[in-house]
């Protein structure tokens, strides 16, 4: 999967500068799909990859982890 991702990147940065630089018929269209190709494609697949065996509850902000972060905030402080 991080062989794809990084495959799925570097063709949407090669479409995009490729648009760019090179005076093309078709250059805008290149531009447009590696921006989207990086949008719709690659930031998602990367979110998943990255987010896939995580906990969310983590990540939130419940009754449980302020008194944890109180707990260790106290503690740096004594």
């Amino acid at each position: 999967m991080k062989y794809i991702i990084w495959f799925l990147f570097i063709a949407t940065m090669v479409s995009m500068l490729t648009g760019l630089i090179v005076d093309l018929p078709y250059s805008k269209k290149l531009v447009g799909f590696g921006v989207i190709g990086l949008c719709a494609v690659v930031f998602p697949l990367f979110s998943y990859y990255r987010w896939k065996d995580k906990k969310v509850a983590d990540y939130m902000l419940t009754q449980e982890n302020l008194d944890k972060m109180r707990e260790f905030n106290d503690s740096k402080k004594s």
